[in-house]
């Protein structure tokens, strides 16, 4: 389910998914092929961990990544399941074809 918060995403944000939602910051987002795939990779990302764990995991990558870059834009840029969200955001058919545990890949 997809829904407009024009409020809730910090300004460098356009989207976020928070299980089963994908937050827009504009209506006409909803239009964005390419945001929208991005954010469906973290749908999928989610589940496989069972969310909960997803969570954990992105904050600790972030967290290790802010240790190791001092830098936030940096440490988000790294975390491995941006890496491969923004590898296969234009790939409008990856999904249909993305290994279980793709983001792994990306961790080094």
């Amino acid at each position: 389910m997809i829904l407009v918060f024009k409020y809730i995403l910090p300004k460098r944000y356009d989207g976020l998914t928070l299980w089963p939602l994908i937050i827009l910051k504009e209506n006409k987002l909803k239009f964005d092929a390419v945001l929208i795939n991005h954010e469906r990779i973290h749908l999928r990302q989610q589940l496989e961990l069972l969310i909960v764990l997803f969570y954990l995991w992105y904050l600790m990558e972030w967290f290790i990544g802010l240790l190791r870059y001092r830098n936030s834009v940096k440490a988000y840029r790294n975390i491995s399941f941006e890496k491969e969200a923004y590898a296969y955001e234009s790939d409008l058919n990856y999904l249909d074809k993305r290994p279980f545990f793709s983001f792994l890949k990306y961790l080094f």
